[in-house]
């Protein structure tokens, strides 16, 4: 037998010692019973059923000496039950991972506890599948479903159940911190009260003292001294100002939710802290998957026997997390056709709307988005030689921007402007017009085009 196939047998039998009671110094019997069931007719027995602790035939303490007590014992117990993850009642711990839900999802078809499998390159996208009855019996998995979007809804529905709970902690630590405040203005009066009694006693004593015993007196002064020099520094260690009562405004706990949020989201929080701050909230998820609608419905129980039931879209095929948000889209569909891509990639830019990967937007990503999606270009952005812009325009008749931009003012040239301010579209063919080609060849001339509505200066007489 080889090394890697002995460690298996090894830790069972290492196992079957810490739970033995003969270990701790306790004799029992009767740890386990038998069961009797009909099956198909006949009674059938079944042994080695596990007893709990309390209905153990016979169970004598301090029979012997043991190698641990009875308490160190009973931890044991409780942390092998810790560690029995994954399986039917076991204990269903948070450990870490990338899954959020990892051990804490139970299949509403069968029953057994969901498991996690990481797909991707690298490997690092969670997937809860039911995968017993594959595994064991050969059928076909239960379901199959993505993990980061069910992580992600929950996360959210944990949140908006703590908020309430946050704000009503918040309003408790409020009125521990009243308590405490006031309970220490108290011993300061009952401080301050017990020095100035001592200080009028021992003032009273000194008046009483025969001036002729100048030993006694002497010392009376010092304890009357002593005593007035103990209310002066308690008065000094008086607030100067007393507290203000301070009424608790509940619209200062409105932002508490994205405060919640953003701790949850933090960098520094580990998958571990925050598996543990579910399963301090829910006990346990059921889980199923609509296959018409394609739905994942998770029906949540919450600590405390609440139950609330919970719907997550399952992505279609070919849809993954890294598309354009519909904000990003819309606003590009409300600028495509008046600007071009480099303005709506500026615009997008300024508004703080990245790519799906996280990226600042380009114009050539945002006429990829734009192809993908079937959104209209800006006509100028169409390179097809129909609409150019003011420089295309200019350098196709071999003059300057100003001049172009003064034609269009004399309405010699068209141009379309979708807005005031927008970019000027200019048509091809209309460079071609033969008033446009009379103003260009005087080039040699003013810059002046004349106009059916200019009057002479100089009218002929």
């Amino acid at each position: 037998m080889t090394s890697f196939e002995w460690m298996p047998i090894r830790y069972r039998n290492v196992i079957a010692v810490l739970k033995n009671p003969f270990y701790a110094g306790v004799y029992v019997y009767g740890k386990s019973e038998k069961r009797t069931a009909i099956v198909d007719g006949r009674a059938r027995r079944s042994y080695g059923h596990g007893k709990p602790v309390g209905t153990w035939e016979v169970m004598i303490k301090d029979h012997h000496e043991g190698y641990i007590d009875w308490a160190e014992y009973e931890r044991n117990q409780k942390q092998l039950a810790l560690n029995n993850y994954g399986r039917a009642g076991g204990i269903k711990s948070g450990r870490g991972g990338k899954a959020l839900l990892s051990g804490i999802m139970t299949c509403g078809r069968c029953g057994r506890r969901l498991s996690v499998a990481y797909t991707g390159n690298p490997q690092s996208r969670p997937v809860y599948r039911c995968d017993k009855p594959n595994l064991m019996m050969g059928l076909p998995r239960c379901m199959t479903f993505g993990g980061p979007r069910v992580d992600a809804a929950i996360g959210r529905e944990l949140l908006l159940a703590v908020e309430p709970m946050a704000i009503e902690a918040a309003f408790e630590a409020e009125r521990m911190h009243r308590e405490q405040q006031e309970d220490q203005q108290r011993i300061r009066d009952l401080e301050m009260q017990q020095a100035r009694y001592e200080a009028s006693l021992a003032e009273r004593r000194y008046a009483a003292c025969d001036p002729d015993n100048r030993l006694i007196a002497a010392q009376l002064e010092k304890n009357w001294e002593a005593a007035l020099r103990r209310v002066r520094d308690l008065e000094t260690r008086q607030p100067a100002e007393k507290r203000s009562d301070i009424a608790v405004n509940p619209n200062a706990f409105s932002n508490l939710a994205d405060n919640l949020s953003a701790a949850w989201n933090a960098p520094g929080v580990t998958m571990r802290a925050r598996q543990q701050l579910l399963r301090t909230l829910i006990t346990d998820i059921i889980v199923d998957v609509d296959d018409d609608t394609r739905e994942v419905i998770l029906t949540i129980h919450w600590r405390g026997g609440q139950h609330s039931e919970l719907r997550v879209r399952k992505p279609r095929t070919g849809e993954h997390g890294c598309a354009t948000t519909e904000d990003a889209l819309a606003v590009m569909r409300s600028m495509a056709g008046r600007w071009s891509d480099e303005h709506i990639a500026a615009s997008l830019n300024r508004m703080g709307m990245p790519t799906g990967q996280g990226k600042s937007w380009t114009a050539r990503r945002v006429a990829s988005v734009r192809r993908v999606r079937g959104i209209h270009a800006y006509r100028s952005a169409e390179k097809n030689g129909e609409w150019l812009t003011m420089t295309e325009a200019a350098a196709k008749l071999g003059v300057s921007n100003h001049r172009i931009r003064r034609l269009i003012r004399d309405r010699i040239l068209t141009a379309d402007q979708v807005v005031p301010g927008a970019p000027y579209q200019i048509r091809t063919s209309d460079l071609l017009d033969e008033r446009v080609a009379a103003a260009i060849a005087r080039a040699s001339g003013p810059c002046r085009v004349d106009s059916e509505n200019q009057l002479p200066m100089f009218p002929d007489t």
